[in-house]
């Protein structure tokens, strides 16, 4: 699958300043994206996913990359979208990359990568945080990380990660996670196979590492259409599912309930509902 967010012209090279909201760095044949906006707990707003699907997109297309590793500044790993965000409050247009053409959704982002990624949780993961936890091969996670979709205390519903979720969760333990917004433990999400494995913290990094070394000493074709082809078997969610889903939660960003859960979350109170 193509990347559907930006031209191989403009994936040709990294930013030459950086990016504002991740940190990249290259070991061999292994690419390493470190979500890097930790004063937000690493919460996704419009410019971050942009740049995440940039990275996503370079890393798919040059040849010498073979896996990418997913990490994260300070101590949650994705809080998922930045919720102020959606009230348009303090939205940052400065941007460090090219402009899209199409805006941007993260699951379709990591369905458009037929390369192995390992995501390496060291924190909480919470709602649309789930898309990066969904959308790469493997996932370590240490003891402590729990993970959560709390979108219905705010009036909403994790319309695309349930998309994502659908390619390694039963139908039924999703709707469990979507309807409870209860927290669960990486024990409990190793049983679900939500995560691939559980490791100390003080020994994730190597053990992330070594498995993405020993990733790479592999036939990187081989890889690269397998994963391909497994997508296709298996019926995995495609670009279009993706942006079905967006507008639904489109819809549900313009109701009364989803203005009130959010401005409850802020002001920390119990929201009161009016289904409308």
């Amino acid at each position: 699958m193509n990347q559907p967010f930006y031209t191989p012209e403009q994936l040709r090279t990294l930013p030459d300043a950086g990016f504002r909201y991740l940190k990249t760095s290259r070991s061999g044949h292994v690419f390493t994206i470190t979500l890097n906006r930790p004063e937000k707990r690493n919460a996704f707003h419009e410019p971050m996913a942009e740049e995440i699907a940039f990275a996503l997109g370079y890393a798919g297309r040059e040849e010498t990359i073979r896996c990418i590793v997913i990490k994260a500044a300070g101590p949650v790993f994705c809080a998922g979208a930045d919720l102020t965000s959606f009230l348009d409050e303090g939205k940052e247009n400065i941007r460090a990359i090219p402009a899209p053409l199409c805006p941007v959704n993260l699951g379709e982002a990591f369905a458009a990568l037929n390369k192995p990624s390992i995501a390496q949780v060291e924190g909480p993961v919470y709602a649309g945080g789930f898309l990066v936890l969904a959308g790469v091969t493997l996932a370590y996670a240490v003891p402590e990380a729990v993970f959560s979709l709390p979108e219905v205390k705010r009036g909403l519903w994790p319309m695309q990660v349930m998309a994502s979720l659908k390619a390694i969760l039963p139908a039924r333990k999703i709707l469990e996670m979507c309807i409870t917004a209860r927290t669960y433990t990486a024990g409990e999400a190793l049983a679900m196979g939500l995560i691939s494995f559980v490791a100390r913290k003080e020994i994730i990094e190597n053990e992330v590492t070594d498995l993405a070394r020993a990733i790479s000493g592999n036939a990187p074709l081989a890889i690269s259409k397998g994963i391909e082809a497994f997508r296709a078997l298996s019926g995995q969610p495609s670009g279009p599912d993706y942006r079905t889903l967006r507008e639904k939660l489109e819809f549900l960003l313009q109701s009364e309930d989803a203005a009130e859960g959010i401005a409850a979350f802020k002001e920390k109170r119990s929201p009161v509902w009016k289904n409308r």
